[in-house]
């Protein structure tokens, strides 16, 4: 059974590989839009309980696609992929929005979780480097888990913003803030206790990027004392355009229904 499942899970490498805005990537991204759009069409004349359910389904469905992977890569690639433990945003808040549905001190907190894993997973999307390292085939098991999982994650982070946007309030900002900070502080610790070499293990990790800018634009002595602060800033500001964003559809909507 190994044998089969390793062989049928494992990378192919030669052929057609996984590369940026190949048409592989597009199929993706087009494959993301396309489900947001047919689900917002759907949803639209139901209620507000199955909207909500709706969202909280592929938050469960993002979070069963993250514990059955934990599980597969030792069959895949022989090993635990640590770069997958959850210290980058995309994964840290697939587990947090999953908990949110379930910890009542969490739930306060979703539409932060929300947003950060948002903008991540777009971000994901967009620049899939994870993926495109390995140079490996479009339809390999290490390639379809992670841009689905990630797909699956942007489609919950914008069900659970258009329809939880009744909980989501600029002048609670600060909680967008707090998370961020938060996260930062988690990938930090993640970077600072896994990296490193020692009897054969050498690994260095920038979950979050943290450590290094994605470019490597910053020196590599100043880079892991500005970045923290620069992600903080840039994810703030993104989230606070997206506040303003729901504030203005709000307020069209509004303005429909009072004509």
């Amino acid at each position: 059974m190994y044998h089969f499942l390793h062989e049928l899970l494992s990378d192919k490498k030669g052929g057609t590989i996984f590369t940026l805005f190949g048409f592989w990537h597009f199929f993706y991204i087009a494959l993301t839009l396309i489900t947001v759009i047919l689900l917002l069409f759907a949803l639209k004349n139901k209620d507000k309980a199955v909207k909500k359910n709706t969202a909280k389904l592929f938050s469960t469905l993002a979070f069963g696609l993250y514990i059955a992977d934990l599980f597969l890569m030792p069959i895949a690639y022989g090993e635990i992929d640590i770069e997958k433990l959850p210290f980058h945003a995309c994964t840290a808040m697939c587990v947090v929005c999953f908990l949110s549905y379930r910890i009542g001190f969490l739930e306060k907190y979703r539409s932060s979780f929300v947003m950060l894993g948002l903008i991540s997973n777009l971000v994901y999307l967009v620049y899939p480097a994870g993926v495109m390292w390995h140079a490996v085939h479009p339809l390999c098991y290490r390639v379809v888990q992670t841009l689905i999982f990630h797909s699956v994650m942007t489609v919950y982070g914008i069900l659970a913003l258009t329809y939880e946007s009744d909980k989501i309030d600029i002048k609670k900002c600060y909680r967008d803030l707090i998370v961020i900070v938060c996260m930062t502080a988690w990938a930090m610790l993640g970077n600072y206790t896994y990296n490193g070499e020692s009897d054969g293990y050498s690994h260095f990790f920038n979950w979050f990027f943290v450590i290094r800018d994605p470019f490597y634009a910053f020196p590599e002595k100043i880079a892991p004392f500005v970045m923290p602060f620069l992600n903080i800033a840039l994810f703030f500001a993104v989230e606070i355009i997206i506040h303003l964003i729901i504030i203005s559809l709000k307020k069209n909507k509004k303005e429909r229904n009072n004509t």
